[in-house]
């Protein structure tokens, strides 16, 4: 009995967890470059189940010897392992704002591989983002919306100095008198990349190859690749799972309720 009890509740942690997932990526549909989350499920490791009993053997003693009789597997309840990050190219919006810039795969040297911005976070570290809503800061550098400069390909803020510019389809930006080619980093596989907050990722990554076939689009926006009809649908099913595992646990409380209260009564 407590075995179902247990897996019963697994359903309804697992299915909470997705449901956060779900309500993070309707919240983030209008974040530009942001990446919706698909939470991974798996069963708990399977049990072979076996019936324990005792033989008599025919002696003049009567011997009885125990035995095991396979019944079946089974598994004991379901977790969410981990959320793996939908690296899918978003649909692009044009702004006109000339500090608002979009990656654009194109024909990338593997499948599994991804262009990002590069930036620097407040403790200086880089990271890596899809979000192209930038900004120019106080001291006229790039710069995201949550204030992490966007970094060049040599690892050094980008500068603006406060003057208009252009970035044309190799991510190279041109002021009056010089030109600053941006931060564009490649990974080989982008489920191996970290989501943070602040839609940047970590994770390593290296100068993107002459190859990488990419295009920085200026006045340009990724959308969110988030689908709200169908995370709303997924919302509505893990409710009703929800649901049938709660009746469930409250159909085994009641019965070990009554083992408790009436079957081991003393009379």
């Amino acid at each position: 009995m407590l075995r179902g009890f247990y897996t019963a509740a697994s359903g309804m942690i697992a299915q909470q967890r997705q449901q956060e997932a779900l309500s993070n990526n309707i919240t983030n549909a209008q974040t530009p470059g942001y990446k919706a989350d698909q939470p991974a499920m798996r069963a708990f490791p399977e049990m072979l189940m076996q019936q324990m009993g005792n033989k008599q053997v025919p002696t003049e003693e009567g011997l009885n010897l125990s035995e095991q009789k396979p019944i079946g597997s089974m598994h004991t309840g379901v977790y969410t392992q981990e959320t793996i990050p939908d690296q899918s190219q978003g649909d692009l919006r044009n702004t006109g704002t000339s500090t608002d810039l979009a990656l654009v795969n194109g024909e990338l040297p593997d499948d599994t591989g991804g262009v990002f911005f590069t930036v620097q976070n407040a403790e200086g570290e880089e990271r890596y983002t899809r979000n192209g809503s930038f900004t120019v800061d106080n001291d006229g550098f790039l710069a995201t919306s949550q204030g992490y400069r966007v970094l060049d390909e040599a690892g050094n803020p980008v500068q603006t100095d406060n003057k208009d510019f252009t970035v044309d389809g190799a991510g190279n930006l041109q002021t009056d008198d010089e030109t600053t080619p941006l931060g564009i980093a490649y990974t080989d596989d982008v489920a191996a990349m970290v989501k943070e907050g602040n839609d940047v990722f970590a994770g390593d990554t290296e100068a993107a190859p002459a190859g990488a076939g990419y295009t920085v689009k200026q006045g340009s926006l990724e959308q969110s690749n988030t689908d709200p009809a169908q995370s709303m649908t997924q919302m509505m099913e893990g409710y009703r799972l929800f649901e049938t595992n709660q009746r469930v646990l409250k159909a085994y409380d009641q019965s070990m309720g009554k083992a408790v209260s009436e079957i081991a009564r003393l009379r």
